[in-house]
């Protein structure tokens, strides 16, 4: 079995070790990958457990995920409660285990075939996806479901929003929440693109790489899946060509407004 575990403990942080030697305890024969997202980034999260669960991979797999700001009640936590475990069975047999919180399930709310809450304890330690939350989502990996709780619908989690950035990867590409399908602009049409205080101009792309060296790419990027009635769904990205499009915007963070102006000119 793969286990996908999402989390924002930080990359290199000993928790994702911790955690790992929890969910073998139990499933020996698993592999642990580990994904760290920023701290407290529930869109982040989101978009990656959709990327994973959503995308080919081994037939059983679970994406098991903790990110949880503790933002759904603002008084002091009794026995530092947080929000709740809930499960998700996706379209192709994908179990998700994790916490409902901000938007970690909102890219996938609309692909899955069942959502229910987990009967565990919602607080009883500081770090619950270690000394907590391990209990359940093994027993679900082995398919074992008598932890499962109420039933609830999408309807009763968050859209996403559809102009953030949701990731940089490593060569300082944007991956964006704008769906592809949204943008009606003419290929090679030149755009005006804000993030922050940061303004450029930009072309409009269907391939990334039909720009030329230097040149900012508003393009479909690499981040999509296809839904269960077989239609794609791709994410805009910006991709500067022999560059790097998050140092041309001044290192911006992940969930900050993306703007597109369409050039009149």
């Amino acid at each position: 079995m793969l286990i996908s575990l999402v989390a924002d403990y930080g990359t290199g942080d000993p928790a994702f070790m911790e955690v790992t030697q929890r969910l073998l305890a139990v499933l020996p024969q698993a592999r642990v990958h580990w994904l760290s997202v920023p701290p407290f980034s529930t869109l982040a999260t989101g978009f990656w457990i959709a990327q994973l669960g959503l995308n080919p991979g081994p037939h059983e797999r679970l994406v098991y995920h903790n990110c949880a700001p503790r933002q759904d009640d603002p008084e002091a936590r009794r026995d530092n409660e947080g929000e709740g475990l809930t499960y998700a069975l996706l379209h192709n047999g994908v179990k998700v285990v994790g916490v409902n919180a901000g938007f970690t399930m909102s890219f996938i709310k609309h692909h899955a075939q069942q959502l229910n809450t987990i009967n565990v304890s919602r607080g009883g330690s500081q770090f619950r996806s270690r000394d907590v939350f391990p209990v359940a989502a093994t027993a679900i990996a082995q398919g074992d479901l008598s932890l499962l709780g109420n039933a609830f619908s999408p309807d009763q989690i968050p859209d996403a929003p559809l102009d953030r950035i949701a990731w940089i990867d490593g060569y300082g590409n944007i991956k964006t929440t704008i769906p592809a399908h949204t943008v009606t602009l003419e290929p090679e049409k030149k755009v005006v693109i804000r993030i922050g205080d940061v303004v450029s101009d930009a072309i409009y792309s269907d391939g990334s790489f039909k720009v030329s060296e230097g040149t900012l790419a508003f393009a479909p990027g690499s981040s999509g899946w296809i839904t269960a009635d077989g239609t794609e769904i791709r994410w805009m990205e910006l991709f500067l060509r022999g560059g790097n499009a998050w140092e041309r915007f001044a290192r911006p963070k992940v969930n900050q407004r993306v703007a597109i102006i369409p050039n009149v000119a």
